[in-house]
């Protein structure tokens, strides 16, 4: 690839934002060009309008300092400086639905962070190493919208990615009913320790939407095109527990699966083991060599010692073991705001360059 695509970030000065912006430094094919966000911050360099607000461990790229904020209401003005945009607004769910659309409208790709648009029929919802011929129902979305090149394609929600990839590797054994319970860190809600004292030794057992969120989004990956929409599966039934907890980065997940074939512990190791995806067949640059590893110590995965396996986009499995009243248990561990956000979407974005449906303009 001769040239890199230019890409802007909606939303570009909160956590998610932000995330994109330090993922995307030295970024092999994607130069961010434009970063926008509310009118408030419109007008300001970037370096002037997060100031003290940056929240990454990593320090500001220099690239990005002196770019001056657009607004992100200013939408032909902001599309015109790009190829795509990755989108990570904080508006009404009403509000990102029409932004994003008319975004797309300007024949500009939108690859969301945002939950508005996953359940919009024609629109994908992508895990890529799980279901990426979801992206086959863009042709449809187009010719919706009206439009050549501009379509959006969203990625899930961050909890799910810390047990649907298992739950995928395992499919041939005919998972039916499953049990979890989410333990989310903080930064899942765009906060820090600094910004949140109350979550200090603190757990709050309510997340709003997410319950309902974990258990029907793995449906729609798992679901299949028909008649240009995206049908999601029926099964397995999935019910879920979603729990705030005092660690900023890393959500897991305590899963309990009964499944119609008993398969053994070492078949369902090694299924997590060999399980990869497009990602890793075409070597992606964000995609982890690794998907999904296995970690047989009684005390793992860890937070603190697993968190950025494969720089946080791979996905950690531990603890499985036979169940008393279930077939099986497992614990599961991803990076809420790599693999589970902006490193989640980049890599969505990688793969629809890859296959042709992202540009130069």
């Amino acid at each position: 690839m001769n040239q890199k695509l230019k890409v802007g970030i909606l939303g570009a000065t909160g956590m998610v934002g932000q995330r994109f912006i330090s993922l995307l430094e030295n970024h092999p094919w994607f130069d961010v060009v434009t970063v926008a966000a509310s009118p408030r911050s419109a007008g300001k360099t970037y370096e002037e309008a997060v100031k003290e607000r940056w929240k990454m461990t990593t320090p500001m790229p220099e690239s990005v300092k002196k770019l001056i904020v657009m607004n992100v209401n200013e939408v032909e003005k902001v599309a015109s400086t790009v190829d795509f945009v990755f989108s990570a607004v904080d508006m009404t769910k009403e509000e990102i639905k029409a932004i994003e659309e008319e975004y797309a409208k300007t024949e500009t790709p939108v690859v969301s962070n945002n939950s508005a648009h996953r359940w919009t029929k024609d629109v994908p919802m992508v895990v890529p190493e799980i279901n990426p011929e979801h992206f086959e129902v863009i042709p449809y979305q187009k010719e919706r919208l009206g439009t050549k090149k501009g379509f959006i394609a969203v990625k899930p929600n961050c909890s799910i990615q810390s047990y649907a990839p298992a739950l995928t590797a395992w499919m041939e054994y005919e998972p039916y009913e499953i049990l979890v319970t989410t333990y989310q860190a903080i930064s899942g809600a765009g906060k820090t320790f600094q910004d949140w004292p109350e979550m200090i030794e603190n757990i709050i057992p309510y997340i709003g939407g997410e319950e309902e969120k974990s258990e029907q989004e793995p449906l729609r990956l798992w679901g299949k095109i028909k008649n240009g929409e995206i049908v999601k599966a029926q099964s397995p039934k999935i019910t879920c527990q979603c729990i705030r907890v005092p660690v900023l980065n890393g959500h897991t997940a305590a899963g309990f699966v009964k499944f119609r074939k008993k398969p053994k512990k070492e078949e369902l190791i090694e299924k997590l083991v060999k399980f990869k995806g497009l990602p890793q067949t075409l070597k992606l640059p964000s995609a982890p060599k690794q998907f999904i590893q296995y970690l047989e110590e009684d005390n793992r995965p860890q937070v603190k010692l697993d968190v950025d396996f494969e720089n946080g986009m791979g996905i950690s499995i531990g603890r499985l073991r036979e169940d008393s009243i279930y077939d099986f248990k497992f614990i599961g561990l991803s990076h809420n705001t790599v693999r589970g956000a902006a490193g989640g979407a980049i890599l969505c974005a990688e793969l629809l360059k890859a296959q042709g449906y992202i540009e130069a303009k």
